[in-house]
């Protein structure tokens, strides 16, 4: 295998001990700060040359997030990485219980080509944070991305510890044939299969993030012209590829009717009467993934936009309206800018709609009547939730952000990196003397030895009194 010497590297110095201590964990996660500030140029730039990705929301996707994610491990680090002490029972009251925070060992990290350093850097994060051993592979489809993290990244991290694979699907294949301690994956779900049969294989666990069709839901009781800036930001950020942007709009007819201008007018504003001059608005990633967008116009009626340029892989913000839930745009992940829409009569309709269907990585609520959108919030079950905006909900490191069933497994941002990235491992010390606290348990067994080992041992429900 091509990668077996790497990964016999990796764990090497892992097993040495190298990353355990904090001072080497905080040192390298300050050397990732380093790298997103020397090199900002170079992401904005090969991020711009992968997809046209404008300046603005590659700087605040790609770089202040990963920022932001940054400065909260490092100002907390200490005190996540910490033995957790926890209750014990009266046998054990002299002794220490406790969880401590071990590192995997040698973890795996595969990285999307829509967000190509935020989706790497996030994870990588909390891998480091929790003292493991990393390989990245970041995605080959955004090649100026990749070949900028291949190139620099090394510069800035231990390379006894840390290493960036580049490699297509026949070699990401050959690399998923190595023993991983962890491997965290973010793409398609289709991919996030394999991934889970090949971690499978060495029974290693995974975390993976994947996509599918976010609904979002319009009321007839909200301000139609906050929704339609709200969900034409969500939407067409970064082009529509964005794991959750709002896939479809559920709305009334009546809805529907209002929300039409009121989107027309929001893209408009943000870009321009023609929206492939704008340098706000994005190009799709390839041509495969443009082919793939386009044959999707052709469900419902365009209503809003619909052009394109395939020499610039360019398709406009669109919006479709009267789309039936069997035409092709409700069949997968659009991941692009186009936005249909869904009529349903009501709240309840909606809400069944959405229930019929694999669960999704973000549901979106909006309402005026916050009953509404709590109830949209209780009767359905998604990896995250977002009332009255689109997107907003990943910013905060204190949510964690994972999917469910199809849109994915295990969660990350802020502590929940750590958490994933580390085994939360029971411990007891206990205390050498005191022989005698120990005699109820041993044999030969009796009745009064049951009694005392009631009396120390039994957990009762709070409320609950013995008689005597």
């Amino acid at each position: 295998n091509p990668y077996a010497g790497l990964v016999s590297h990796l764990r090497a110095a892992w097993l040495s001990g190298k990353t355990r201590p904090l001072e080497y964990r905080v040192a390298q996660l300050e050397a990732l700060g380093h790298f997103l500030e020397e090199r900002k140029q170079d992401i904005l730039q090969a991020t711009a040359l992968d997809m046209g990705k404008p300046s603005f929301e590659a700087y605040f996707t790609e770089i202040l997030l990963c920022k932001n994610e940054l400065n909260d491990t490092l100002n907390n680090l200490s005190r996540w990485a910490k033995d957790e002490h926890v209750d014990k029972n009266l046998v054990t009251q002299l002794d220490s219980a406790f969880i401590r925070k071990d590192p995997f060992g040698v973890v795996l990290i595969i990285s999307p080509w829509n967000y190509p350093i935020h989706l790497f850097l996030m994870p990588l994060i909390g891998a480091i944070a929790a003292g493991n051993c990393v390989v990245v592979k970041p995605s080959e489809i955004s090649k100026n991305t990749e070949k900028l993290v291949a190139e620099m990244l090394t510069c800035y991290l231990d390379s006894d510890c840390f290493a960036v694979v580049t490699a297509d699907v026949e070699g990401t294949t050959r690399l998923l044939e190595n023993k991983f301690d962890y491997i965290f994956f973010t793409g398609s779900t289709s991919v996030g299969r394999i991934v889970m049969t090949a971690a499978a294989k060495h029974l290693t666990p995974v975390t993976l993030e994947l996509g599918g069709k976010n609904p979002c839901y319009v009321s007839d009781t909200c301000d139609v012209q906050n929704v339609a800036r709200r969900v034409v930001w969500g939407r067409f950020y970064n082009a529509g590829q964005t794991c959750i942007a709002p896939d479809y709009v559920l709305c009334s007819v009546e809805m529907q009717e209002k929300l039409m201008p009121a989107l027309r007018e929001a893209i408009t504003e943000f870009y321009g009467s023609n929206p492939k001059e704008s340098p706000d608005f994005g190009r799709i990633v390839g041509d495969k993934q443009f082919q793939r967008v386009r044959a999707l116009l052709g469900s419902g009626r365009v209503a809003i936009g619909g052009q394109t340029d395939e020499k610039e892989r360019y398709v406009a913000p669109t919006v479709l309206a009267d789309v039936q839930p069997s035409d092709p745009a409700m069949q997968e992940e659009i991941f692009g800018p186009i936005l249909p829409i869904v009529v349903v009569a009501n709240v309840d309709e909606a809400i069944d709609f959405i229930n019929a269907r694999p669960r999704p990585l973000a549901i979106y609520a909006f309402s005026c009547d916050s009953k509404v959108v709590n109830q949209v919030l209780e009767r359905t079950s998604s990896g995250g939730f977002c009332g009255n905006d689109t997107l907003m909900h990943v910013t905060l490191t204190s949510l964690p952000f994972g999917g469910i069933g199809n849109s994915g497994l295990g969660k990350y941002h802020g502590k929940f990196t750590f958490d994933t990235f580390s085994h939360h491992r029971g411990c007891l010390h206990r205390n050498m003397g005191l022989e005698a606290i120990n005699s109820p348990r041993y044999p030969p067994y009796t009745q009064q030895k049951m009694g005392l080992l009631l009396a120390t041992f039994e957990i009762k429900r709070k409320g609950m009194c013995t008689l005597l």
